[in-house]
């Protein structure tokens, strides 16, 4: 079984930072593609940012030039570093992880229970 965890949410005013933090465990023998997504309140979940085991990265325009994302192959862990933050960020930012098994011939795609982001104006 795998398992994929965040942490580092919180509630942070407008023009803050935040980071968020995720990992993956259990039965992995490597992960691919790692990324965050996040869910407002009444909206549809939508893709914030990627990385792929190699380090490319891709970002939603809303986040462009303010959310870095960075991983740890090693620790199969992907980070979210969130800077200039608005009010409009608020969401629960859920983090998946696409993992091949020790025992499997494919990857899967798994994901985190969530981590509460609060920006207040």
């Amino acid at each position: 079984q795998v398992q994929v965890v965040e942490s580092g949410g919180g509630l942070v005013q407008a023009g803050g930072s935040l980071r968020l933090s995720c990992a993956a465990s259990g039965s992995i023998f490597s992960t691919n593609r790692m990324g965050w997504y996040r869910q407002a309140s009444g909206k549809q979940r939508e893709l914030v940012a990627t990385i792929t085991s190699g380090g490319s990265e891709n970002y939603a325009d809303s986040v462009k030039g303010r959310f870095t994302i960075s991983r740890d192959n090693a620790k199969n862990s992907v980070y979210l570093q969130m800077n200039s933050l608005k009010p409009e960020d608020t969401a629960v930012y859920y983090c998946n992880a696409d993992v091949l098994g020790a025992s499997g011939n494919y990857y899967n795609r798994y994901w985190g229970q969530g981590t509460q982001v609060t920006v207040s104006s």
